[in-house]
């Protein structure tokens, strides 16, 4: 299905906009569904533009990856939050939604090449975290990585 946005002048299109949100979001929140059950998690994620694909750590069972295992299609959408401008009953913000499918990482380089995207998203210090934490191949073991493949997206801005 597509879906318009019904006040166009808010629509954002440009794609260097739209990743400029991605890359500026720490968390999304991702929606998915089996057997018409609804779940919806927020996670930390890594943006890798070059893919347009979004890195995600997390354990190795539970039920998003359940739901993942019998459901690849996700929803999900990243805020970048400016306030509620008080007296105008307005709120600044730029949003994009996106759809794609969601799947389990196993192989090692690609785990690797993920925890670098993560850390680099999110550490003031990446080459400091990087040093610290990924000391050798036993590092990635018990380490769970998700990786959502972007296949369409849409944003929004208001105020």
């Amino acid at each position: 299905m597509n879906y318009h946005l019904k006040r166009t002048e808010r629509e954002i299109s440009d794609p260097a906009e739209l990743a400029l949100i991605l890359k500026n979001g720490k968390f999304a929140s991702i929606a998915m569904c089996y057997q018409n059950e609804p779940y919806i998690v927020t996670l930390n994620y890594g943006y890798d533009q070059s893919k347009d694909v979004l890195y995600f750590h997390n354990a190795q069972d539970g039920l998003k990856l359940d739901f993942i295992s019998q459901n690849p299609d996700v929803c999900g959408t990243v805020v970048e939050d400016h306030g509620y401008v008080m007296g105008e009953c307005e709120h600044k913000y730029r949003s994009v939604v996106f759809r794609g499918s969601m799947s389990i990482v196993d192989e090692l380089e690609e785990k690797k090449y993920a925890l670098r995207v993560l850390i680099d998203h999110l550490e003031q210090d990446p080459a400091a975290v990087k040093k610290r934490i990924l000391k050798n191949d036993d590092v990635y073991e018990n380490v769970g990585i998700t990786k959502l493949e972007i296949q369409s997206i849409t944003g929004k801005a208001g105020q």
